[in-house]
């Protein structure tokens, strides 16, 4: 099975609650994205061995094992102390270079045109990169609706546009 290191307290982290303090006995809930479904996480790199869930924090607040990702799936993280106070809620994580959402899609511009239709519906619009002539665009300066990417201003003439998602 394919695994991909988490974005988030991976490797080597160090958890802290809301006033600074080490979180010692802290707990990492995961669950498959947008549900309280509980999801796997892995150990390390073989996708072997499966971390308890929720991952106890050690008294350094520090995950005892690396958190890698099944590719492929992507997950919610709830990070609590140890007395089950939330801290926070992170969802629709993927694991780093995760290929299984990379798309790359290519344009070119013409100067007029400000929509562009994308083979398949991003799972979401934070996950989008696009790049014109290889420079990063800022989220602002386009949208995600469906599978159209709307920019505000169209790309110049014979531009190359890269949409990575």
């Amino acid at each position: 099975m394919a695994v991909n290191l988490s974005p988030i307290w991976g490797a080597g982290a160090q958890l802290f609650d809301n006033s600074g303090n080490v979180l010692s006995g802290g707990k990492i809930y995961t669950y498959a994205a947008g549900t309280t479904t509980p999801a796997t996480t892995y150990t390390s790199s073989s996708g072997i061995t499966a971390n308890s869930n929720p991952i106890i924090l050690n008294s350094a607040g520090r995950v005892p094992y690396e958190i890698w990702l099944t590719n492929g799936i992507s997950y919610k993280f709830i990070l609590k102390s140890s007395d089950d106070v939330l801290i926070g809620t992170w969802d629709n994580l993927k694991g780093i270079g995760d290929t299984a959402f990379v798309r790359n899609v290519n344009y070119t511009g013409n100067g007029i045109t400000i929509s562009f239709t994308l083979p398949l519906t991003p799972i979401d619009e934070n996950w989008t990169q696009v790049f014109i002539n290889g420079v990063y665009q800022f989220k602002n300066t386009y949208s995600v609706s469906g599978t159209t990417l709307t920019f505000s201003e169209a790309p110049p003439n014979t531009s190359k546009i890269e949409v990575e998602y």
